[in-house]
């Protein structure tokens, strides 16, 4: 697991020793940012389900201007740490429940959300999402999943893009539309 491009090109990333959380593969990565290229210099990022912190370390390597970490595992919480450690970066890492954080922590313009698989929450952090409406004018909310998880219809404001497909994994966007 390595950073791609920008800042912290290069670098290595620990992984963690078990396989209770579930790093994205490169390959993976390079789809996401693929996507969502031009819409990561100069923003404000929440990497939600954060695990390794891979995904907002690589948008703070690309010139994200801040990335909030959230992950509930004291154990990820520490690896995100120690990747930003490794980085030179600095950002917040909070330990917390993703769907009590959303309830009020400011507007984001980009969002990664790549909850444990099989888990069911899916729909209930979307829901949050849209109904705290975190996403500023424009934003996108990028979702990871099993190629096979159903994504919801996005509400009133928000526009489902298309799910990209690589392998057993599925990347779907959500647009926030400006008001």
């Amino acid at each position: 697991m390595r950073v791609i491009t920008g800042t912290a090109r290069g670098r290595k990333l620990l992984e963690p020793k078990d396989m209770t959380v579930r790093p994205t593969t490169d390959m993976v990565k390079e789809a996401i940012f693929s996507v969502v290229q031009f819409d990561v210099p100069g923003r404000r990022v929440l990497d939600l389900f954060a695990g390794t912190g891979q995904l907002g370390i690589e948008a703070l390597s690309r010139g994200a201007r801040e990335c909030v970490f959230v992950d509930n595992s004291a154990a990820s919480v520490a690896l995100v740490k120690k990747n930003l450690e490794i980085c030179k970066m600095q950002a917040p890492v909070i330990r917390a429940d993703a769907l009590n954080y959303l309830q009020g922590c400011g507007k984001f313009d980009l969002v990664f959300l790549d909850p444990p698989y099989h888990a069911g929450l899916y729909d209930k952090v979307l829901q949050e999402l849209f109904t705290f409406d975190i996403i500023n004018n424009g934003g996108i909310i990028l979702v990871e999943s099993m190629r096979d998880e159903p994504m919801p219809e996005a509400p009133e404001l928000y526009e489902k893009g298309r799910s990209y497909r690589y392998g057993r994994i599925a990347l779907t966007t959500y647009r926030r539309q400006a008001t």
